[in-house]
Formats: C-alpha cells, structure tokens, sequence
C-alpha cells in the first residue's frame, strides 16, 4: 500500500513540476524582469502627480483646519475638485 502512495505522490510532483518552468511555446524563453511587470503597472498606475503645479498656494493654517472640521460637523462638506491622475509614468510591456 505504501509503494501506491508513495508512486502517486511522485506522478503528482513530476506533473505539478512542469507547471513551474519559465518556457512558454508561444513566448519562447520567459524573461525573469518581467516577472511581476503587471504589479509595478498597478502601482504606478496609483501613483498621483508627485510634482503637482497649483495656480494657487495651498492654505495650512489653524484657521483652515478649524473651519474644516465645523463644515464636517455641520454637514456642509464642500465639494471636491477632480484632480490629473492621467499624467503617471507608463512602463513598456
């Protein structure tokens, strides 16, 4: 019984091991820097402007701040402005 456990187990190894080679019959040999392309294409995907340009300078007082959290209490919460997301660096693929 032992010889039927043990010839399965190594069948099922040898066949789970071609799923590891990094040959594809339609790509021919498989770069290793492409390996994990798509989560660098997602994360700069994510990436908002990191040099953003503003016509106006941005406020960052107290008195700022203050007036935020009343809107918030008060439900008054203006509305956001849509920003350039648009511009993240692409990567070739």
């Amino acid at each position: 019984m032992n010889i039927k456990i043990a010839s399965t187990a190594a069948i099922a190894a040898l066949c789970v091991s071609g799923c590891a080679s990094t040959y594809s019959v339609s790509e021919g040999e498989i770069d290793p820097d492409d390996f994990g392309e798509a989560n660098r294409q997602t994360y700069a995907a994510m990436i908002v402007n990191p040099d953003p340009v503003y016509t106006e300078p941005l406020e960052s007082t107290a008195e700022a701040a203050a007036d935020a959290v009343e809107r918030v209490r008060e439900r008054r919460v203006e509305e956001s402005r849509a920003e350039d997301t648009t511009s993240a660096p692409g990567g070739g693929g």
